[in-house]
């Protein structure tokens, strides 16, 4: 263990603004920036995998259109993709990054193009070129291509998903009891990135229990109420239902809800445990109810529409984070561009019933305070925090969090020495780490403000963790550019945050994995059930060694180090208990 005193410094110097930009005002574009944003953080953005490889054709020229072959749109097509979409938008009407349509690009000229995706801007645009992300030849023909009109990608509605849609073991032909001597309660579901996979190991012996192909880069896992199934969606849109009780689990079920996604739920409420699924995509821009038990896709919801603020339609406003209420039969479907918070009701999801909350943008991710009736979600982009009443289904307040990029992933709940109970969120853009009150009838006074700031190790944090039954909270930073960050975690002792400028402990996460080569990244801290042990996973290139270290809560010691040539490219971890009981 260490001070951060050592590594305080470079992290500071090291953190910068996620893209938003590519044509702006400012600096003129051949005039190279003296700071641009050519960081981890900065290309941490929702690339579109997925939707790249779809084949497009050129959309119908004009006159005064650039030459560009039908090959060199698709390369052009496949990199803005990948690189751009998650900013700019899929059509190009601008997401948290500007627009990009051709009256715009046209107006401002191919070489004004060319050079702002060279060099970048001081507001965050990457410098594609000089960083030698993109070749010479690669800037000139984005360029060209951002003077076309885009190719929109082709719908996806219930007739293609009922093509994908595979009940592989009907529910009668199931176990009808639990055929494993598995812990399901303390099971861990490990998202394996690069291969399409997830891992399900056991929490007490570490033991691999078995390895489930699922979709492209899985982004989340969530349990059904019962805590019986497993759900994961891959960026591919591919949703996959997975059955504890099966020897070993297996998949059940599974179906594409769209091209793009990253959410998927289940029905909590009492009375509806395990009745409905729901996931959301990012292409098409929709959220799709399906049967709980088969996958079957039910109902198909666009989400496109009006920006609560502007009044402007936006045709394509992606759907982030979904939760399921415990207050109601409702799911809590967070729509990014629009800025809008759909409170679901599926009790009678024939005449669907839908309170819109107008909250803020860009809304991304989130959790639940502890007691379960307060979402926390936040809208990177525009540096806030909403808070959303489930209870009352309403807007309480929209917090600024003081930090750049606020990233909670779920968040972190923690009971504090002066402020009573608060809701934790990092920070992508900087070091801050803000803490915000939760508790409006015992601690009014502090409710629904930033209580306490403190400073973890740097930039490029995507998640914070603590348990009810630990006294710590554990920060990352695995899209940090300095080595012995990524590598590490920041740890607050709860009890000590009363105390002036409280300081973390260092644990050199990365160092105890003992892996020699490539820069391995330390996220997503996840506590075992019991919450005395938290994992992390230690993500290195997918040819190289990756690994989950396992630390003891009480002590901050190694514990164990699980290495096994099946675990590749390791992310999210979701310890089944937690999950299905939003404890974090």
């Amino acid at each position: 263990m260490t001070s951060t005193s050592a590594i305080r410094k470079p992290a500071l110097l090291a953190t910068a603004a996620i893209a938003f930009a590519l044509v702006t005002s400012g600096a003129p574009a051949k005039e190279k920036p003296k700071e641009h944003a050519n960081t981890p953080s900065a290309a941490y953005e929702p690339s579109m995998n997925t939707l790249s490889q779809i084949k497009v054709e050129i959309p119908g020229r004009k006159p005064d259109d650039p030459v560009m072959t039908a090959d060199e749109y698709q390369q052009a097509n496949e990199i803005y993709f990948e690189r751009c979409a998650g900013c700019h938008g899929v059509l190009r009407k601008g997401a948290t990054g500007k627009p990009l349509t051709t009256d715009i690009t046209r107006e401002n000229g191919y070489e004004y193009l060319r050079d702002f995706i060279t060099y970048g801007s001081p507001a965050g645009m990457p410098n594609w070129g000089t960083s030698g992300q993109l070749s010479e030849k690669q800037v000139d023909m984005m360029a060209r291509y951002l003077l076309l009109d885009p190719a929109p990608p082709p719908e996806f509605g219930m007739a293609e998903m009922k093509k994908t849609w595979k009940v592989i073991v009907p529910p009668e032909k199931r176990p009808t009891k639990k055929m494993n001597d598995i812990d399901i309660d303390n099971l861990f579901s490990v998202t394996l990135r690069d291969t399409g996979q997830i891992a399900l190991i056991d929490g007490k012996s570490y033991q691999i229990k078995t390895v489930i192909k699922t979709g492209y880069a899985v982004h989340i896992s969530r349990i059904s109420a019962s805590g019986r199934y497993l759900y994961v969606i891959g960026r591919d849109a591919k949703v996959t239902m997975v059955d504890l009780w099966m020897n070993p689990p297996a998949p059940v079920a599974e179906v594409k809800i769209g091209t793009e996604a990253r959410s998927v739920e289940t029905s909590k409420f009492k009375g509806w445990e395990d009745k409905y699924a729901i996931a959301g995509a990012y292409w098409p821009p929709q959220y799709v109810i399906m049967d709980g038990n088969t996958l079957e896709p039910l109902k198909v919801e666009s989400t496109r529409g009006m920006i609560y603020d502007t009044q402007e339609y936006h045709p394509e406003p992606r759907v982030a984070s979904i939760v399921a209420s415990h207050f109601k039969p409702e799911f809590v479907v967070n729509v990014k561009e629009t800025g809008k918070v759909l409170m679901v009701d599926y009790s009678d999801i024939k005449n669907l019933k839908t309170t819109e909350i107008e909250a803020e943008r860009f809304l991304h991710d989130g959790g639940f305070d502890r007691t379960g009736r307060y979402f926390l979600v936040a809208a990177n982009a525009r540096n806030k925090v909403a808070v959303i009443d489930t209870k009352e289904d309403k807007l309480v307040k929209v917090i600024e969090t003081g930090g750049v990029k606020p990233h909670p992933g779920r968040g972190a709940n923690i009971i504090h020495p002066k402020y009573g109970p608060v809701w934790v969120t990092s920070h992508l853009g900087d070091e801050t780490v803000s803490l915000i009150g939760t508790d409006p009838v015992n601690h009014p006074q502090y409710a629904w403000k930033v209580v306490e700031t403190l400073e973890g190790l740097g930039g490029g944090s995507l998640f914070v963790k603590s348990h009810p039954g630990s006294n710590h909270l554990y920060v990352d930073a695995p899209l940090n550019p300095d080595a012995e960050i990524s590598g590490s975690v920041a740890v607050f002792n709860i009890d000590q945050l009363d105390q002036e400028n409280p300081q973390p402990t260092v644990l050199p996460i990365a160092e105890w994995a003992g892996i020699p080569e490539g820069q391995p990244r330390v996220v997503q801290g996840e506590f075992n059930q019991a919450g005395n042990e938290i994992w992390f996973s230690v993500w290195n290139k997918k040819a190289l060694t990756s690994a989950i270290v396992v630390v003891d809560d009480k002590t901050l010691k190694l514990k164990h180090v699980i290495k096994d040539k099946r675990l590749v490219t390791p992310t999210g971890k979701f310890n089944v208990y937690n999950t299905r009981k939003d404890i974090y």
